[in-house]
Parts: C-alpha cells; sequence; structure tokens
C-alpha cells in the first residue's frame, strides 16, 4: 500500500467519505433519535442527513427552541417528528433514550448538548442502553495523504483503560470495520512509543498480551500488531528500516492508542496538521451513538450519521431492536 500524497495518488480529499455516504444511502433510512438539536449546527447536521436519505429523525428537546431555531437558520423540519421534552439537556437525553427503548429509534444522535449528558444518559445502570461490552468510541478519520480510512480508538470516552477495557475498545472498533462496510479482517496497529516490548513503558505489554489474546480468539476478526510506533504502524520504509514484518505494520487501518489524552491528541493532530475530517460514532451500547462538536464540519457530521446508519442496518441483521 502506498502512503504518497493523495493528490500524487489522484486521490482527492474528502474521496472516502463520499464512498461511505453512498453506501449509507444504499441502505433502508434509519430511525435516528436527535438529543436536544437546539442550535444551527446540530440541527442542520441532522435535517442535512435526513434530505440525503440517510436517516429518518426524530428531535427530541424543547420544541419551542426547536421550532425557532429552524425558522431562524431557515432549516426545513417539516418532514421530522418532534418530541417535546421541558427545557433542560438532561430531559432531552432521558427522553432520548427513553425512545430506543421502546424501539423507535435506531441510533442516537448528540445534538446541542455536552457529551457528558448524553453519555451519562447512555450508560446509567437504570434505564441506560448498557450492554455487556465497553462502551467505545471510534474516530473514522479520511486522512487525504493515507489510502485507508484510518479508524482511531478511543480518543473520546475511556481515559485510562485496562487490559480488559482495551480488548472491547479493539473488537468494538473491528466489528465496526467489518459490519459496515468498510472490507473484512482489518489491519489494527496497537500504538506506543516504541515497537520493542519493556517493562518501562507498560502500554508495550499490554499490546503484546492484546496480540496473544487474539491468538487466543479472545479478539475476532482481525490482525493485530504490536507495540508499534506511530510511523512503523502506518510507513512502510518506516516498518522496514525498524526490521519489522508483518501484515500489519506500515499499512494499518485500525490505530488503537494507550490512552485518552494520545488518542485524542493524534486524532486533533490528523485533523489540524494533516487536514483529515473526522467522523465519529460510540459503539457497545445497544444502539449506535453519533458524538458530534460545534467544530466539525457539515461533511464530518453527515460521514459520522452514515456510520452509524451502516452499523445500525448492519445490527439489523443480528440484533433487532426490540422494545424493552
Amino acid at each position: 500500500m502506498s502512503t504518497k500524497p493523495a493528490a500524487a495518488m489522484g486521490t482527492q480529499p474528502g474521496s472516502k467519505y463520499d464512498k461511505l455516504i453512498a453506501a449509507a444511502k444504499g441502505v433502508p433510512t434509519v430511525s435516528t433519535v436527535v438529543v436536544h438539536p437546539c442550535d444551527e449546527s446540530s440541527l442542520r447536521g441532522a435535517i442535512e442527513s435526513a434530505e440525503a436519505g440517510i436517516i429518518k429523525a426524530i428531535l427530541v428537546g424543547p420544541a419551542a427552541r426547536i421550532k425557532d431555531t429552524a425558522a431562524k437558520h431557515n432549516l426545513n423540519i417539516s418532514g421530522c417528528e418532534v418530541v417535546d421534552t421541558p427545557n433542560t439537556e438532561a430531559a432531552a437525553a432521558t427522553k432520548g433514550v427513553e425512545l430506543i427503548h421502546q424501539g423507535k429509534g435506531e441510533v442516537l444522535m448528540k445534538g446541542s448538548l455536552h457529551t457528558d449528558e448524553i453519555m451519562r444518559a447512555v450508560t446509567a445502570k437504570v434505564g441506560g442502553l448498557r450492554t455487556e461490552r465497553r462502551i467505545s468510541h471510534v474516530f473514522v478519520m479520511d486522512v487525504p495523504a493515507y489510502t485507508d480510512t484510518v479508524f482511531v480508538t478511543d480518543a473520546a470516552i475511556n481515559i485510562a483503560p485496562d487490559l480488559d477495557a482495551k480488548r472491547d475498545i479493539i473488537q468494538n472498533a473491528v466489528d465496526l470495520f467489518n459490519h459496515a462496510g468498510f472490507g473484512t479482517m482489518p489491519r489494527v496497529a496497537i500504538l506506543s512509543a516504541v515497537e520493542t516490548v519493556t517493562a518501562k513503558i507498560p502500554s508495550t505489554i499490554e499490546a503484546a498480551a492484546l496480540c496473544k489474546m487474539a491468538d487466543r480468539k479472545q479478539i475476532t476478526g482481525a490482525l493485530l500488531d504490536g507495540p508499534l510506533a506511530f510511523d512503523n504502524a502506518i510507513d512502510l520504509e518506516a516498518a522496514r528500516i525498524k526490521g519489522i514484518k508483518s501484515e500489519v505494520a506500515g499499512r494499518a487501518q485500525i490505530l488503537v492508542v494507550p490512552d485518552l489524552e494520545s488518542g485524542n491528541m493524534l486524532a486533533k493532530n490528523l485533523t489540524y496538521f494533516a487536514k483529515a475530517d473526522g467522523a465519529g460514532v460510540v459503539l457497545g451500547a445497544r444502539v449506535p451513538v453519533v458524538l458530534t462538536s460545534r467544530a466539525d464540519s457539515p461533511r464530518s457530521r453527515m460521514a459520522s450519521a452514515a456510520i452509524a446508519a451502516l452499523q445500525a442496518n448492519a445490527r439489523r441483521k443480528t440484533t433487532p431492536i426490540a422494545a424493552a
């Protein structure tokens, strides 16, 4: 796989998201509960995704504020169901999760409320959307200088995951890759500062353990290698110079970071230095959860909706959403 700049290969930035959005338009529309879409960016993202045929938006929050926002910014919400709630973020988040339990939505989408508020409702021990799997976040990044779509996980939910949490973080990302049309058997690089195992850097020991867990089928559906430093995870020449021979080194598709801090910095570096687009989704809950940011471009918002729609469509075949 080449890692030459996209322009040199005739690939324009954003082309990976074009394919992703086109794929989502090709599956049945996914009912999406949009929680507290009370500013322009969150409401516009939901409406544009609905107009593109990717989602059917159910807008949950204070109806007057939602309608005022739509009118102020010339957004047509006539085709969307609006579910009125008291004028608090917590009330909207609780109602959104309740609608998922009632089988009225296959995806939950964050609007103009804090991430902590919606995730508090999602992860609640009573009435939340937990499963046996650890909940984690995946950034799906379109990096113009890299051939493959790149997953970065977990850079938003788990602050300092232990070995068992990392197992679930990897499996969540692998399942998304395999089920949502990105391909099969993704190449997973478990990142650290170096590519050798040393007791001085605990993440290298965890990387080696995770690879052995994959050998023993505790992680399935992917090719794992680690520890790998970032350069030899994504650049074939760097891997060759270091003498690393594996199916993953130099051509990774999923980058598993040691902790949230390193993952968040990596994702933002790719966004601002490499001009990458970053879409994101939370996995491991009963339904995919789309976490958008006010800094996200409209294209990234639609790509996030597309990823969640593809994952939800794949789940239809294995885990039908039933009222609880």
